[in-house]
């Protein structure tokens, strides 16, 4: 089960004014190094996404299941959970009938330990698939970006700025330290 996601926000944790003042680029040389300096914000973003094991961008996720899972657990590797958009069963026709809402939940803890809860009321699968749907990331609705893991971002874009090109040169120390007491532990 992989989550694929099929709607997301594009508001980044780092605005490109922010990291241009960051940076302290010229104001009056606006548009020279602006679609380097994003592609760098997005890079350095899903680097301590991986990092921490936190999504940073508030999006949603679609999971397809070919079984229930059998105590009624369903883990999920999205941090912070933030709500089940949409449960339901996929005929072999490729229909969806959703489920009634409350029948799969969020678990009680969604940002340390997300899952799903999967009531005994859901029916069987019987040779079809389940489709389940959730909100998930910091931002927007759900809780701020940690501000050290925005300054871990601004690190990483700053420093792969400074050495355009240049795969020998290690990330700074700081990013890791500013990550590690962040980071999501799994088992």
């Amino acid at each position: 089960m992989t989550p694929i996601r099929v709607d997301a926000a594009d508001v980044e944790p780092v605005t490109l004014a922010e990291m241009r003042g960051y940076l302290r680029l010229d104001p009056d040389d606006a548009g020279a190094e602006d679609a380097l300096v994003e592609r760098l914000i997005a890079a350095a973003r899903a680097q301590v996404e991986v990092a921490a094991r936190r999504i940073l961008v508030p999006g949603r996720y679609r999971l397809m299941l070919t079984a229930w899972p059998r105590h009624g657990w369903l883990p999920l590797p999205l941090s912070p959970l933030l709500a089940v958009a949409r449960a339901g069963l996929v005929d072999e026709a490729g229909a969806v009938t959703d489920l009634a809402p409350g029948l799969v939940r969020l678990g009680d803890d969604p940002h340390e330990a997300p899952g799903l809860v999967v009531e005994a009321g859901v029916p069987p699968l019987l040779r079809r698939a389940a489709l389940i749907e959730v909100d998930a990331g910091h931002g927007g609705a759900g809780p701020p970006v940690p501000p050290a893991l925005v300054q871990a971002i601004r690190l990483l874009v700053a420093h792969a700025f400074e050495h355009r090109g240049d795969t020998s040169v290690p990330p700074p120390p700081g990013v890791a330290s500013l990550v590690e007491p962040l980071r999501r532990l799994r088992l």
